[in-house]
C-alpha cells in the first residue's frame, strides 16, 4: 500500500501500542465519544427552537438558517477534510476539530442575537465536517482485521442511533432546568476531556502523500455539495423546483460537482481516487447508504407527524413511541459483525432492505385510531432493518476502500448518507403533498381560499378549520385527517418500492466476507486463518 499509518506504531509517548490489543479498543470508545457529541448535535437544538425564537426574535429566514446551516456546511465540507485528513494526519484533523467545535459551542450558548447564533452553528458544522470522516477513517486504520472491524463499526453505529435519539430527550431535560444555551454547553467538558485523551491514545495516519493536495478540487466538492444539499433542503421544505434561489443552487451546484468529477479524473495524483466506484462493492454500497437514509428520514418525518397531529400525542409521547426503533437499530448495530460474518454482505443488506420493506407496507395499516401493537412491530422491523441495511452499506464501503484513501471514502459516505437524507426529505415530502392536496379541493362548506391554504400541511389545515369554526372547520378537520393518513399510506408504498429497488441493487455485494490478514500480524507470526479446506482466507482488499 502507498499509504502510511502509525496505526501499528504507539500511540503515544507513553501509551502502548496497537499490538496490545485491548488499546484500540479505548481507541473505539474515544472515536464513539466524538461521533455521539457530532450526533446529538445535529438534533439537540430542534427542542430548542421555541425558546431561541422567543429570546432572540429572529426572522423567518434567520431562523431556518439557524436550523439548517449545521447539517448544510457539516455536509458540504466532509471532502474536502476527509481528504485533507487523508494529507496531513487524520488525527491532527480530528484534534482540530474537537477545539472548533468547543469554541463554537461556547459562542452559541451566549449568543445574544441570531447573526451570531448562525455564525456559530455554521463554526459547528465544520467541526463536524473535520470529526466526522476522522472517526470512521481512524477506524479503518486501527482495526485492520476485517471482523474485528466490523465489531467496531456495529459499536459505532449503535452510537450514532443512541446520538440521534437522545439529543431531543437531552434538550428537553436541559431547557426545563436551564436555559436555551445549556444545550451547546453540555459540548464544551466533552471536548476538553476528549482534547487531552485524543492526543495522547489516538494514532496518527496519513494516506498517500504523494503530489500536492488539490486545493482547487477540494474548493469545487465543497462549493458543489453546498449548492446541492441547500436545493434539496429547499425542495424538502415545500420550494418550487423553479423557484430562483432553488434553481441556481441546484444547476451551480451540479456542474461544480461535475467539474470536480472531470477534474480528478486528468489529475495524477487525485484529492479522490475515483476508481473506487469502479469497484462494484464500493459504489453498491454507496448507492444502499442513500437509499437507506432515503427512506429513514422521510418515513420518521412523517411518521412523527402523523403521531402528533392524527393520533394527537404530545411530543414527549411521540418520541417515547418512536423509542423501539432506535432501541431495535442499537441491537442489529451490536449484533451486526455476527450476521455479517456468517450470512456475509449480499444477504445481509439485501435482508435488511427486504425487512425495512415489510415493516413499511405494514405500517399502511395505520388509520385514524391508534393500534400500539401495529406500530410497536413496524418500528421495531423498521431499526432492525434499516441499521442491518446501512451497518452493512458502512462495512462493505470501508472494507474495499484502500487505507491510503480511508478519509476519503469515509467522506464519501458520510456525504451520501447527508444527501440520502435531503432527498429523502424532499421526495417523500413531495409524494406526500401530492397525495394529500386533493383531499381538499372540495370539501363542502369551506371556501376555496381556505381549502388551498389547508392542503399546504395538515397543522395549517388544522389552524384553517378552527378559525372556520362549526360546521364547516369540523368537516376540514376531518377531511384532512382523512387526506393525510391517505397520503400515509402513499408514501409508505413508494418507499416500500426504493427500499425493493435497493434489495435488487445489493446483489451487487460480495457473497461473502472476506477478511484479509493484516500485515502487523503475520509480521508478529500470527498465523493467516484457514477454511474449512484449510486454505489461507485472503482477500485483494486488506492482503
Amino acid at each position: 500500500m502507498s499509504g502510511t499509518s502509525t496505526a501499528a506504531a504507539p500511540f503515544g509517548r507513553r501509551g502502548p501500542g496497537t499490538g496490545a490489543g485491548a488499546n484500540r479498543w479505548l481507541v473505539l470508545v474515544v472515536l464513539c465519544v466524538s461521533l455521539l457529541l457530532v450526533a446529538v448535535d445535529a438534533t439537540v437544538l430542534h427542542v430548542a427552537v421555541p425558546a431561541v425564537t422567543e429570546d432572540l426574535r429572529p426572522g423567518a429566514i434567520e431562523l431556518l438558517w439557524i436550523v439548517d446551516i449545521y447539517p448544510l456546511v457539516c455536509a458540504s465540507l466532509l471532502i474536502l477534510f476527509g481528504t485533507l485528513g487523508d494529507r496531513v494526519g487524520r488525527r491532527r484533523v480530528l484534534l482540530l476539530g474537537y477545539a472548533l467545535f468547543g469554541v463554537a459551542s461556547a459562542v452559541a450558548a451566549l449568543a445574544d442575537n441570531a447573526q451570531v447564533l448562525i455564525a456559530a452553528r455554521a463554526l459547528l458544522g465544520v467541526g463536524g465536517a473535520m470529526i466526522m470522516p476522522a472517526t470512521l477513517s481512524i477506524l479503518r486504520q486501527v482495526f485492520p482485521d476485517r471482523r474485528e472491524r466490523a465489531v467496531a463499526i456495529g459499536i459505532w453505529s449503535a452510537v450514532a442511533a443512541v446520538g440521534a435519539a437522545v439529543g431531543p430527550l437531552l434538550g428537553g431535560f436541559l431547557l426545563e432546568h436551564f436555559w436555551w444555551g445549556s444545550v451547546f454547553l453540555i459540548n464544551i467538558p466533552l471536548m476538553l476531556v476528549s482534547l487531552p485523551i485524543g492526543r495522547w491514545l489516538l494514532p496518527e495516519s496519513t494516506g498517500d502523500r504523494n503530489g500536492p493536495w488539490d486545493v482547487v478540487g477540494a474548493l469545487m466538492a465543497a462549493a458543489g455539495l453546498f449548492g446541492v444539499v441547500l436545493g434539496v433542503k429547499r425542495l424538502g421544505g415545500g420550494e418550487s423546483p423553479l423557484g430562483a434561489t432553488t434553481l441556481v443552487s441546484l444547476v451551480v451546484g451540479i456542474a461544480l460537482l461535475v467539474g470536480f468529477v472531470r477534474r480528478q479524473r486528468r489529475r495524477t495524483h487525485p484529492l479522490v481516487d475515483l476508481s473506487m466506484f469502479a469497484r462494484p462493492a464500493f459504489s453498491t454500497s454507496v448507492g444502499c447508504i442513500v437509499l437507506a437514509m432515503l427512506a429513514l428520514v422521510g418515513l420518521e418525518l412523517i411518521a412523527a407527524q402523523y403521531l402528533q397531529l392524527v393520533l394527537g400525542l404530545s411530543p414527549l409521547e411521540t418520541g417515547l413511541r418512536l423509542l423501539p426503533l432506535t432501541i431495535a437499530a442499537m441491537a442489529a448495530g451490536l449484533a451486526g459483525s455476527q450476521l455479517l460474518h456468517r450470512f456475509g454482505p449480499r444477504v445481509m443488506v439485501c435482508s435488511g432492505f427486504a425487512l425495512t420493506a415489510l415493516a413499511v407496507v405494514l405500517l399502511t395499516g395505520m388509520g385514524d385510531h391508534a393500534n400500539d401493537a401495529l406500530l410497536l412491530t413496524g418500528f421495531v422491523l423498521l431499526g432492525l432493518g434499516l441499521e442491518t441495511t446501512l451497518f452493512g452499506s458502512y462495512e462493505s464501503m470501508l472494507s474495499e476502500a484502500p487505507p491510503s484513501q480511508a478519509g476519503g471514502a469515509a467522506a464519501i459516505g458520510e456525504t451520501s448518507y447527508q444527501l440520502g437524507a435531503g432527498i429523502g426529505i424532499a421526495l417523500l415530502g413531495s409524494v406526500m403533498n401530492a397525495a394529500y392536496a386533493p383531499g381538499l379541493s372540495s370539501v363542502r362548506g369551506v371556501p376555496a381560499a381556505d381549502s388551498a391554504a389547508a392542503s399546504h400541511s395538515l397543522g395549517e389545515a388544522y389552524d384553517v378549520a378552527e378559525r372556520l369554526g362549526g360546521g364547516s372547520g369540523a368537516a376540514l378537520r376531518a377531511a384532512a385527517r382523512d387526506s393525510f393518513v391517505h397520503g400515509l399510506h402513499v408514501t409508505l408504498l413508494v418507499s416500500a418500492g426504493l427500499l425493493v429497488l435497493g434489495a435488487v441493487a445489493a446483489l451487487r455485494l460480495p457473497r461473502v466476507m472476506e477478511c484479509g490478514v493484516p500485515a502487523v500480524r503475520l509480521e508478529q507470526g500470527v498465523p493467516a486463518p484457514r477454511d474449512a479446506a484449510g486454505v489461507g482466507v485472503t482477500s485483494s482488499v486488506d492482503a
